[in-house]
Formats: structure tokens, sequence, C-alpha cells
């Protein structure tokens, strides 16, 4: 996506193009294909939802055609992961792949860790406390409630006369894997009226995945982790630039 002549453009293919992604069955096969898939267009050539669908019905509102609906459901059916995880930026990641990109985004860190070691915000453990309990044993709980995020901005003080930066909070807990959107729900009047765009549901990716899949990289360095996650970058693009796969593998936490 790009703007020319003050017009946001959208770069794709032709919609007779064999090789379009058509629908949202295939959209979830091309992110457990590729293993990884960024919404938008990036500097990797080719690597993104935008470039492999037709520019013709983005925004249309036409679920069966349009690739922003299609985000709205891949999500809310779990088959891969959907978030905002690349440089701030919304992408999908397969159940094969996530477990990688847990282990090196969050340093090998469980949250209620990183914020013993000092190494989390105030802010953000303001709302991983809605999503995350340590029980007495040590162990760990993780909240299956769905709240829309602008209950949850709320909820956890945000807003006029309260905590700041609430979304660039909820884009930094998503880069470092502690939150994935588990679907979009449509806000409702007092009538009970649906009205405006749909909004997030966040959730820990272990309330959907359970923790012992979602951090099954564990077991490995998290730089061993983001080696991983280059050499399959490289293999799919091998003249992709440094910066470029940089901004797959992401920062650790």
């Amino acid at each position: 996506m790009s703007v020319q002549n003050g017009e946001w453009i959208m770069h794709g293919l032709a919609w007779d193009d064999p090789d379009r992604i058509k629908s949202v069955e295939e959209l979830e096969e091309a992110v457990e294909r590729l293993g990884f898939l960024p919404l938008f267009a990036g500097d990797i050539a080719g690597f993104s939802v935008e470039e492999m669908t037709s520019p013709k019905y983005w925004w249309s509102g036409a679920l069966e055609h349009d690739p922003w609906e299609w985000r709205e459901l891949v999500a809310g059916r779990h088959r891969v992961a959907y978030g905002k995880f690349f440089d701030g930026k919304a992408g999908f990641i397969s159940l094969q792949w996530l477990p990688r990109f847990v282990n090196y985004r969050r340093g090998g860190y469980d949250f209620d860790a990183r914020w013993d070691d000092g190494r989390a915000s105030r802010r953000e453990k303001k709302i991983m406390d809605f999503f995350i309990s340590v029980e007495r044993d040590g162990s760990l709980t993780f909240s299956q409630e769905n709240i829309l995020s602008t209950d949850l901005k709320k909820k956890a003080g945000f807003g006029k006369g309260g905590e700041k930066n609430y979304s660039g909070i909820m884009s930094g807990l998503q880069s470092q894997m502690y939150l994935v959107t588990s679907d979009f729900k449509h806000r409702k009047n007092k009538k009970g009226e649906t009205y405006g765009m749909a909004v997030s549901i966040p959730l820990p990716p272990e309330s959907l995945w359970g923790y012992d899949a979602v951090t099954s990289a564990y077991t490995e360095e998290p730089q061993e982790s983001a080696a991983r996650i280059r050499e399959h970058i490289l293999d799919m693009f091998p003249e992709a630039g440094e910066k470029a796969v940089n901004v797959i593998i992401g920062k650790m936490g």
C-alpha cells in the first residue's frame, strides 16, 4: 500500500490471476504454507496478503471477496494467529512457527517472570493482569473471557484522566507475543443494535492454543529461534535485505 497523488494505492494481483488468494480458506493455507505473512506490503516484494490478493474489493465490505473482512474471520477461527506482529503492523503466523516467535520476542520470559525481573512496565502489567493469574503453586491461569479492546482500555485505567498510550502498549504486547487478536465483535447500543466498526478482542495465545504448545520453543535459546526464522525467510526470499528480514524477525523484548 502506497500513497500516490494523495491517494492510497493497493498493490496486488489481477482478478483473473490464477495465483490470487480467493477465500478465507486459501488465506489460511497460504499462512500455513509460508509460516508467517504480513497483511500489507513491506520491503520484501510479494510477501504480504495485499500482494497476493486483488485490490478490487479491499474495504468494500463484501465478505466473500474483501481481504480486510477476511482478517476478522481468520482471527476468530484460530487456525493461525493474527495480530500486530511485524513492526507494529498486522499479520499472521502459523501455529507451527508461533512458538519460535514467542520464544524470541519474549526472550524466553513468561509475562509474570518479566514483571518480577523488572523488564515489564506498570502499564503493561495493568493490561496483562486481566488475562494472567499466578496461582499459589506458581502455575499460570490464562483468561478465556472475551473482552472488547475498547472495554479493556477503560477497565485497565487508560484514557481521559488515566494512563496514556493504550494503543502503543497493546501494540507492544502483541509484538512481544503476549497477546494476539482472538476475534472481532461489533459494539451494541442500549437497544442491542450493533454499530460502528468491529472491535478486536485480545487474548494471550496460551488461552487459545494452550501453554505447552505456545511455549514449546522455550527449550531452545531465543537467538536460535530468531536464526531459524531468518533462515526460513531467506529460503523463501533469498534477495531480501537485512533490514526487511529484521522487520519480520522483530526485536527481543
